[in-house]
């Protein structure tokens, strides 16, 4: 096969064994099984929704597999590629977002996806995108650098260029314009990748995919445990709004899912179950949610 050629198959077989692979070790990490929800879209395909809810560790998580097809190209996935406009187009992906009860354990999401825009007469377009950030309610050293690092040892096989283009990326996409912060402290995040043909390109994307729960199931082990209280609980239901925020009004993928006739269900079970805004509130100076803003929610160099 010329190493250019998208091979649908191969990325769906990958990407169904991803999604059983992270499962599994997510039940073993909760004790708790996961829901099992398989549907179909009238438009085209289908997936697989996978769903803790009030579980020992997860207050909320979904590991979701989706595989859909459509007559046209909605707005949000042609916005940055005009001339894809009214194409055919298919598209398939993981993607995951994790709530743990704990208020010390991060939230968590990743997702990796791949896209093809099809015309008569024309080669089909295809790309793949994804990547992984960590939002953390109160911030540790430790954990955002072995975050960080383990997104940097994934990357780097297939070029050191990578991880600082898709940091920065990461950094500038999960961004509250609004709010003028950072979602949390970032990770990796690229689009529209279609770089040395697609063995390559697809070689990258699973090994980003493949390095999530090394990147993470450390963390929510070290975390899960710690003792918390009321104000703690607090503290993650207002920040948690935040995360609310980015996916309604930025997330390509919420949109994308929400334009294209999607199943609303599986589209928004990334949001947390517990959630408080509260109008102009700041936290004291010197108190530990303070530090959240003052020493993690700032552009930040994790390896120095």
């Amino acid at each position: 096969m010329p190493a250019n050629t998208f091979d649908t198959a191969i990325v769906r077989t990958w990407l169904l064994d991803l999604q059983a692979r992270i499962v599994a070790a997510l039940e073993t990490a909760d004790g708790l099984p996961f829901r099992t929800d398989a549907w179909e879209r009238p438009e085209g395909g289908g997936g697989i929704s996978r769903l803790i809810e009030e579980g020992n560790v997860l207050e909320r998580g979904g590991v979701n597999f989706s595989h859909v097809l459509g007559s046209r190209l909605p707005p949000s996935a042609s916005a940055h590629r005009p001339e894809l406009a009214g194409r055919r187009w298919e598209a398939m992906g993981v993607s995951l977002v994790l709530h743990p009860r704990n208020p010390y354990a991060p939230t968590v999401h990743m997702n990796v996806r791949c896209f093809v825009a099809m015309k008569d007469g024309e080669a089909p377009v295809w790309w793949f995108g994804g990547g992984m950030d960590l939002t953390p309610y109160y911030g540790f050293e430790d954990d955002a650098r072995h975050f960080h690092a383990t997104c940097r040892n994934a990357l780097d096989p297939f070029g050191t260029d990578l991880h600082p283009r898709f940091k920065d990326g990461c950094d500038r996409y999960f961004f509250l314009k609004h709010r003028n912060e950072p979602r949390g402290i970032g990770g990796v995040f690229f689009d529209d990748f279609a770089e040395g043909g697609f063995e390559h390109a697809f070689a990258m994307t699973q090994s980003v995919g493949d390095a999530f729960l090394g990147a993470y199931l450390p963390i929510l082990q070290r975390r899960r445990d710690t003792a918390y209280g009321e104000r703690e609980r607090d503290f993650q239901a207002y920040r948690r709004g935040r995360y609310v925020e980015f996916n309604l009004v930025y997330d390509r993928g919420t949109l994308f899912g929400l334009q294209s006739g999607g199943r609303t269900e599986s589209i928004l079970m990334s949001l947390p179950p517990v959630v408080k805004w509260r109008y102009d509130w700041h936290p004291e100076p010197g108190t530990p949610e303070a530090a959240l803003y003052t020493d993690f929610l700032i552009a930040r160099d994790w390896h120095e």
